[in-house]
């Protein structure tokens, strides 16, 4: 089996909160994250697919492929964008790291089949150089 992994970057802004919590409460658990005038980040989304190279092009997948496939589903959704409030497919989700990179899958899981025999395996979204998640579809 053959790991191939495509970097991406997007910039977003977003805040940690809890509807169903007082604003104490929210400042209790998401700290700084929890500001009202939100706060941004610089995030790194590394995709990984498996498979087989083909055997005419030698590759598990075209790279150029993919890296227009992530922008298209992925980064043009969320890139300067506020997560809570302009991203669809986090409506009525806290935009954590955690929940954003499920999204994430979701929709590449659907989409990389339709320019690939490859197989969706890692994703890895840095918040900051310190803080990221990895997500294996499980």
């Amino acid at each position: 089996m053959i790991y191939v992994s495509r970097q991406e970057h997007f910039n977003a802004a977003h805040k940690l909160h809890n509807p169903a919590w007082s604003q104490e409460r929210n400042q209790e658990v998401f700290g700084p994250c929890a500001n009202t005038n939100w706060h941004g980040h610089n995030y790194d989304l590394i995709v990984t697919v498996k498979g087989q190279p083909d055997p005419e092009t030698g590759f598990v997948i075209d790279l150029k492929a993919l890296s227009v496939l992530i922008r298209e589903h992925v980064v043009d959704q969320v890139d300067h964008k506020n997560l809570n409030l302009d991203v669809p497919f986090l409506k009525d989700q806290l935009a954590s790291t955690e929940n954003l990179v499920v999204a994430f899958w979701q929709i590449l899981a659907r989409e990389i089949p339709k320019i690939s025999g490859a197989r969706l395996h890692c994703l890895k979204l840095y918040e900051t150089p310190r803080n990221f998640v990895e997500y294996y579809g499980e």
